[in-house]
């Protein structure tokens, strides 16, 4: 292998990078074109992707697994995470009237994210009204989809590291 050419390791964390950043634009495409408004859950789970291909370029960029490793499990654990956000959104909040004050939005506005880039991190419905379906699957298993596929592949960045 050239010195030049991306590891096999380093592929799979930049493809982690670009399907979270895929997936955050489907959500801005669904928000701004197909007027589906975010609910407070939704926009936690924007940031889940946002900081799982943050952490993905970062271990992409270093090659020492001393590094890539801690920073792989980091994405899997944030892959966990946005699994049970998209479920609870499923499972829970869409069927209450009004998700203000939830876990979600304490953390989105404790972060300072909805007032730093409203654009993509302002909630502006329910998650009664977010409940919406594409192709007939609910928009929030879409997303769990998303984190389940991306949980896979860090398992399998972090599971690399006891052959390396």
């Amino acid at each position: 292998m050239a010195a030049s050419t991306p590891d096999l390791t380093a592929r799979l964390l930049w493809g982690m990078a670009a399907a979270c950043v895929a997936a955050l634009a489907l959500a801005l495409v669904a928000q701004y074109v197909g007027h589906m408004e975010p609910c407070p859950w939704c926009v936690l789970q924007r940031a889940i992707y946002v900081v799982i291909a943050i952490v993905c370029v970062a271990a992409a960029l270093v090659r020492a697994w001393v590094v890539r490793v801690p920073l792989a499990s980091l994405a899997l654990l944030l892959s966990v995470s946005g699994v049970a956000a998209a479920l609870y959104q499923h499972n829970v909040a869409a069927a209450s009237f009004s998700c203000n004050l939830t876990f979600a939005d304490k953390v989105v506005s404790g972060l300072g994210l909805d007032s730093a880039l409203p654009s993509v991190f302002s909630a502006t419905a329910s998650c009664a009204e977010a409940s919406v379906s594409v192709l007939g699957v609910p928009f929030a298993y879409w997303s769990l989809a998303m984190f389940v596929l991306l949980a896979a592949v860090a398992a399998a960045v972090v599971g690399r590291s006891r052959r390396a």
